[in-house]
């Protein structure tokens, strides 16, 4: 998979993606998602899904099926429910990264009923990012991971949340089958910019609040940063923010 050897920068605003919104579901997808396509909008690098997502409590995604991937979920504010068919149950909230990967097959279900496990009954949604890179190769067996890492977050920086490359093995991030990517996390306080990881495609999410990137401007919640052949900027906010960084080594298709 050879590197690009051109820069190029895109920003994707928040109210040019694509876009489902039923009762107890809207979601907000930076690619091609189901009955969306857009042969121009499949994937950067090797992310293929970024699912901006918001659900009512009692409701969320019924068991379904995955394979040959390695699924990323980050809870922005409320918690999500996980059950898959490999014997994994539990509640993720916000600074608990989880990732399950489908391998050769496994069935899921993700609901905001966590009153179902612990706690009482609430009314609060759900929002949270869920992104999608494909494995170094199929037919995996399927697996799931999560850990705590609020307090390495607090601290400040761009944080390894979910990693395949061996560059963060020694960082607290949880592991992915895919050893040209990393997905990093920065809770942006005022007056401490980030810097960038330099690599061949970079993905800048804006999750949270609104982020000044040096070279592009303002972003706005739901604004991206696709980035080729570039990185080495920083990133702040004046107001406080919370962004999501991929860093990839490699393409989809060569």
């Amino acid at each position: 998979m050879p590197a690009v050897t051109t820069p190029h920068v895109y920003v994707h605003r928040a109210g040019d993606r694509l876009k489902t919104k039923i009762s107890w579901l809207d979601s907000k997808h930076s690619f091609s998602f189901g009955q969306h396509y857009d042969p121009d909008n499949t994937h950067h690098g090797l992310l293929l899904v970024n699912n901006d997502d918001t659900v009512l409590p009692g409701q969320g995604f019924d068991t379904h099926p995955h394979k040959d991937m390695e699924i990323v979920t980050w809870v922005l504010r409320g918690s999500l429910v996980h059950q898959d068919s490999i014997g994994h149950s539990g509640i993720i909230y916000p600074g608990l990264a989880q990732r399950m990967s489908a391998g050769k097959g496994i069935m899921h279900s993700e609901k905001n009923d966590s009153w179902r496990l612990a706690g009482e009954q609430h009314h609060e949604p759900v929002h949270f990012v869920q992104m999608w890179v494909v494995p170094d190769e199929p037919g995996l067996a399927p697996s799931y991971e999560q850990l705590e890492i609020e307090d390495e977050i607090l601290k400040g920086g761009l944080v390894p949340v979910a990693s395949g490359m061996p560059e963060y093995k020694d960082n607290s991030a949880i592991r992915i089958n895919n050893k040209h990517a990393a997905l990093h996390v920065a809770r942006l306080f005022p007056g401490a910019p980030v810097t960038l990881p330099e690599a061949p495609f970079l993905h800048v999410f804006v999750a949270r609040g609104t982020a000044e990137m040096e070279g592009v401007g303002t972003l706005y919640e739901g604004d991206a940063v696709r980035l080729s052949a570039s990185g080495g900027q920083q990133i702040s906010s004046h107001s406080g923010a919370e962004v999501l960084v991929w860093e990839m080594h490699a393409r989809l298709g060569g």
